[in-house]
């Protein structure tokens, strides 16, 4: 039998950190799909939106937390590094809002996006090649 999931006695309940991460992952996925010219029906855009909405608010939160947290203390550069991110996940958010909707990707727009996503991919060691995902080719 093939058993897929975490090994039991590593299993907790997920919290909303898991679920930012999640939404993140998903997010980039699509984006990346974008960009590989896969095609984007309505419901897939429709998801994209909503899901783009609860990261880019989501990221805010984490941003606005981070920079209370730094108020009063000496400003880092792993801090101000952690800030920049999560600045670099809204701009993803709004980028992807922007696609999904139907605004054109001029080749600077696309080539802006695909710097970000490397980016914050490279943050979170996210590698997952798009080509491996096979549902993405239908819309």
């Amino acid at each position: 039998m093939l058993r897929l999931g975490a090994n039991p006695l590593n299993m907790k309940e997920m919290d909303l950190d898991d679920i930012f991460t999640s939404r993140l992952q998903l997010l980039i996925i699509m984006a990346k799909a974008y960009l590989k010219g896969y095609p984007l029906g309505k419901y897939r855009a429709k998801a994209i939106i909503a899901n783009a909405e609860h990261v880019e608010l989501e990221a805010e939160e984490l941003g606005r937390e981070l920079r209370r947290m730094q108020d009063g203390a000496e400003t880092a550069v792993e801090h101000y590094a952690d800030h920049a991110f999560y600045q670099r996940i809204q701009l993803l958010a709004r980028m992807a809002k922007a696609f999904a909707r139907g605004n054109p990707g001029e080749p600077y727009r696309k080539e802006a996006l695909k710097r970000n996503l490397d980016h914050i991919c490279d943050q979170i060691a996210f590698y997952r090649q798009i080509g491996e995902i096979e549902f993405l080719k239908v819309a």
